[in-house]
């Protein structure tokens, strides 16, 4: 496995990560005025919704530590901490750094990054094993992966091009119209994901995806129940596509426990 260094800070990860999303979770109207950038409150809540994911994600993966099972988690949190970073330097005209949130959010995403590069340093020196062990994926299996990555790529790579005024942009599916700075945030998010999933196209293994399930599961919970608690802004009458929204979390979260109560979490 990789150095104890990487492990620390990946607890260290789940450590801020955790702090920073109770605090925008619990109180998204009071942080949503003084956060890193311009968001609304449902904003504010959905991303710390992401943090507290990416904490029980950070927290798996170090209390884990096995590379055959954990890698593509931490492909996850080193992709989102690389490219949330970049986001902020490429808008660092709309950065503001005012509050201590907005410094704990910047200072998050440091630390994930420095996680990030001593990760991929630890894995080109020692090179872990990624030989299957256990059960291999079905055919079935394996095709809900590929749906799984093309579909939530596709909304990654759409946050990440599209421009404001584009179909969906304007409170089509996410209820609130964002700005720029958000939709490309939202994008890291989404194409992290999908990247992190695309070696189980050819990686068989069963608890490999069952744990990067688990661990993921949080993601699922904590989006969609900031959904629920902001159901009000959804008008599924007027703008159908917010439907789409509860779906997508829904129809994977759904059918997981099911998976987790028959296969287990790749423990």
């Amino acid at each position: 496995m990789l150095s104890n260094t990487s492990r620390l800070l990946t607890y260290l990860c789940a450590a801020l990560y955790g702090i920073l999303g109770m605090l925008l979770f619990l109180f998204p109207e009071q942080l949503a005025p003084v956060f890193a950038w311009k968001v609304t409150g449902f904003m504010t809540i959905t991303i710390g919704g992401w943090c507290l994911g990416n904490a029980w994600l950070a927290y798996i993966a170090a209390r884990r530590w096995d590379w055959q099972r954990v890698y593509t988690q931490l492909i996850y949190l080193w992709l989102f901490g690389i490219g949330e970073l970049l986001v902020l330097f490429f808008f660092r005209d709309k950065l503001r750094l005012e509050h201590p949130i907005a410094w704990l959010y910047f200072i998050t995403l440091i630390v994930n990054t420095l996680a990030a590069f001593i990760g991929i340093f630890d894995y080109l020196r020692i090179r872990p094993s990624n030989q299957l062990i256990g059960a291999g994926l079905t055919k079935a299996q394996s095709m809900f992966a590929v749906a799984f990555v093309i579909f939530v790529g596709f909304l990654g790579l759409y946050g990440l091009i599209a421009q404001i005024g584009a179909p969906g942009t304007n409170a089509g599916i996410f209820p609130e119209v964002m700005s720029l700075f958000t939709l490309r945030s939202f994008g890291v998010f989404y194409f992290s994901l999908a990247l992190a999933t695309i070696p189980y196209f050819w990686d068989r293994s069963l608890n490999s995806i069952l744990s990067h399930a688990f661990a993921a599961y949080a993601l699922i919970f904590f989006i969609t129940t900031a959904a629920f608690i902001y159901i009000d802004l959804f008008n599924f009458s007027e703008r159908p596509g917010g439907l789409a929204y509860f779906g997508a979390y829904l129809v994977v979260g759904i059918p997981l426990l099911f998976v987790f109560y028959k296969y287990g979490t790749g423990k």
